[in-house]
């Protein structure tokens, strides 16, 4: 998993932000993810979340975007996302 420090991206907060979270198709995934979005984000936009399968059902992406209010509130959830061990990447 790519680690970005979001320190040094010049964004303005609080704005909407899209974040797509890759990982391995499994049962707990898209509840899992939504869990830990909606600890760091408790008002994300249900309504833009999408959930997708790989060609051959080996991974799953889910796209939700949330508000973001800093810097510090994107390392929480991206730390959180990969704690999961579910997460193989989040862009």
């Amino acid at each position: 998993m790519a680690d970005v420090d979001p320190a040094n991206v010049k964004i303005e907060f609080p704005c909407d932000y899209p974040i797509k979270i890759l990982g391995r198709q499994c049962e707990e995934f898209h509840n899992t993810v939504l869990s830990v979005v909606e600890i760091h984000s408790p008002d994300y936009d249900r309504a833009s979340v999408n959930l997708k399968q790989s060609s051959k059902g080996t991974f799953s992406s889910l796209t939700v975007t949330i508000i973001a209010t800093g810097p510090e509130q994107l390392e929480a959830l991206h730390q959180g996302l990969k704690d999961t061990g579910l997460v193989t990447m989040v862009m």
